[in-house]
C-alpha cells in the first residue's frame, strides 16, 4: 500500500478553491482547479509516493501488471488498470457532452488514427480505444443534466414557456414516438442555421424571464437553467438542449450512473467520479472546445431516462454502489459511532487493485506491506497481492474506495 499523489488538471470550468481546500492546500488556487485524476491513464497518470523515488503508477502497472493488477484483472484487461478515479469540482457548466460505446470507440479511434490526427489535436474526438460509462457520486450538492428525460415532461416545460416560436417544435417532440421525436428535434436545433438559433434563443430566454417572475415553482429549475446556459452561452443550441434533459440535484452521498451515449452537463457541485479508463468525450455545445455534430449525433441514444440516480446497499460500514459495469465498482466505507478507535475490516469483494480516497476525517489504513495515514484529500494505491485492507479512526471519516468490477 502506497501513497498516491493525483494529477491536478485546470479547466476554465473549475472551482479556485474546491479541490484545493479539499487537497489541504492554500485557496484561492492561482488558476481554476477541475479535476484531480487518481489512475493510470497515459494523459495524467498518478504518482506513487514511494520512501525513495516517486513513480509513475502507469509504469510501476506495466512492469508488473499481474503483481499490481492480479492475474485474474490483468488476463482480462492485459496490462492496463481498467478504471479511473476523479475528483471533479464544477463552479460553472460542462460543456453538453456524451461518451461512445466500446465498439463507436475502437471505430472512432481507428478512423481517426488513418487520418493521422494527432492524439493532442483539438480537433480529434477519440484519444484511446475505450468506452467511459461513469458513475458520479456527490460530496457536495451536485447539479447536472443528465440524460433524456420522457418528451411529454419536455413538452409541459415548453408550453410552460408560452413561447409561440416553441409551438412547431413541440408538435415534431409529439409527433413521433419516444426516442424519434427526441431525436428528431435535437437534430433540428443543434443543427439548424446560426441565424435560426440567434432568432429562437431570445425569444426563450424572454419566455424564461417571464415564468420566473410569475413565481411558477413547477419547472423553477429547469427554466433558470435554461436561462443561465443561455446567457453564458448566447447563440448556443445547446441552452435550448437543456429542455429536454433531466435536471437533477444529488445530496451529499448519492451517485448517478452515465452509460454509452448519455448526453450531459454538469451544472455546479463537487464529486467523485470513477469510470472506465477513457478520456474519449463528443461534445454537442456550451463549450468553445472542438464540436463534432455528425459525431455527436451517431453515439448519442435517444431513449428517456427517468431517473440516472443509482440505487445503493448496505453491508456493515460500506455503501455499496450498483453499477453494471465490469471495469469498476464503487463505495464509500464510513467510520463513525462504534467503529471509532477499533480496526474495521474493509475486504473488497472483488479481484484486483484498489483505490482509496479520504473524503472527510482521516483514517489509518493497513494493508499485508504496512500502513498509511490518509487525511481528506489524500489517496493510497493498494495491488493486489497487498490486500485485504482494514481501517482505524478516531474521528468520523468517510473512504471513497473503487476497485475493478465483477
Amino acid at each position: 500500500m502506497q501513497l498516491l499523489r493525483g494529477a491536478l488538471r485546470t479547466y476554465a470550468w473549475g472551482s479556485r478553491t474546491a479541490i484545493a481546500e479539499f487537497t489541504g492546500r492554500t485557496a484561492p488556487a492561482a488558476h481554476p482547479e477541475a479535476e484531480l485524476w487518481f489512475g493510470a491513464h497515459p494523459a495524467d497518470p498518478a504518482t506513487l509516493m514511494n520512501p525513495g523515488e516517486p513513480a509513475s503508477l502507469l509504469e510501476v502497472i506495466a512492469a508488473d501488471p499481474e503483481g499490481q493488477l492480479g492475474p485474474a484483472v490483468a488476463e482480462r484487461f492485459g496490462d492496463v488498470l481498467p478504471f479511473l478515479v476523479k475528483v471533479i469540482a464544477a463552479d460553472e457548466p460542462l460543456s453538453l457532452q456524451a461518451h461512445p460505446s466500446a465498439q463507436q470507440a475502437v471505430e472512432g479511434y481507428e478512423r481517426e488514427d488513418r487520418l493521422r490526427l494527432p492524439l493532442k489535436s483539438p480537433e480529434r474526438n477519440y484519444r484511446d480505444r475505450n468506452h467511459k460509462p461513469e458513475l458520479l457520486v456527490a460530496l457536495s450538492r451536485f447539479e447536472a443534466l443528465v440524460g433524456f428525460r420522457p418528451p411529454a415532461r419536455s413538452m409541459e416545460l415548453m408550453r410552460a414557456l408560452d413561447v409561440a416560436a416553441l409551438q412547431p417544435y413541440i408538435a415534431l417532440l409529439a409527433d413521433k414516438s419516444d426516442a424519434a421525436g427526441l431525436r428528431a428535434l435535437f437534430t433540428t436545433w443543434i443543427t439548424a442555421p446560426q441565424p435560426h438559433i440567434d432568432g429562437l434563443i431570445p425569444d426563450v430566454l424572454e419566455g424564461a424571464v417571464a415564468y420566473i417572475r410569475s413565481g411558477a415553482k413547477e419547472f423553477a429549475a429547469e427554466v433558470r437553467t435554461v436561462l443561465d446556459l443561455g446567457e453564458r452561452y448566447p447563440g448556443d443550441a445547446g441552452a435550448l438542449a437543456a429542455m429536454l434533459l433531466n435536471r437533477v440535484s444529488l445530496e451529499p452521498g448519492e451517485g448517478m450512473f452515465l452509460p454509452a451515449g448519455n448526453l450531459h452537463s454538469y451544472l455546479h457541485g463537487v464529486g467523485m467520479e470513477v469510470m472506465a479508463n477513457s478520456d474519449n468525450v463528443l461534445r454537442g455545445g456550451l463549450t468553445p472546445k472542438h464540436v463534432d455534430v455528425p459525431e455527436l449525433l451517431r453515439v448519442l441514444d435517444f431513449a428517456p431516462v427517468i431517473d440516472p440516480r443509482v440505487h445503493t446497499r448496505r453491508d456493515g460500514c460500506e455503501l455499496l454502489y450498483q453499477t453494471p459495469t465490469v471495469e469498476f465498482a464503487a463505495s464509500v466505507l464510513t467510520l463513525d459511532g462504534a467503529d471509532l478507535g477499533h480496526e474495521v475490516d474493509a475486504a473488497t469483494r472483488h479481484d484486483g487493485p484498489q483505490i482509496l480516497v479520504c473524503t472527510r476525517g482521516s483514517a489509518i489504513a493497513r494493508a499485508k506491506t504496512g500502513e498509511v495515514i490518509l487525511e481528506r484529500g489524500s489517496a493510497a494505491w493498494v495491488a493486489d497481492d497487498d490486500g485485504p485492507i482494514r481501517l482505524e479512526a478516531s474521528e468520523s471519516s468517510t473512504v471513497f474506495r473503487a476497485t475493478v468490477g465483477l
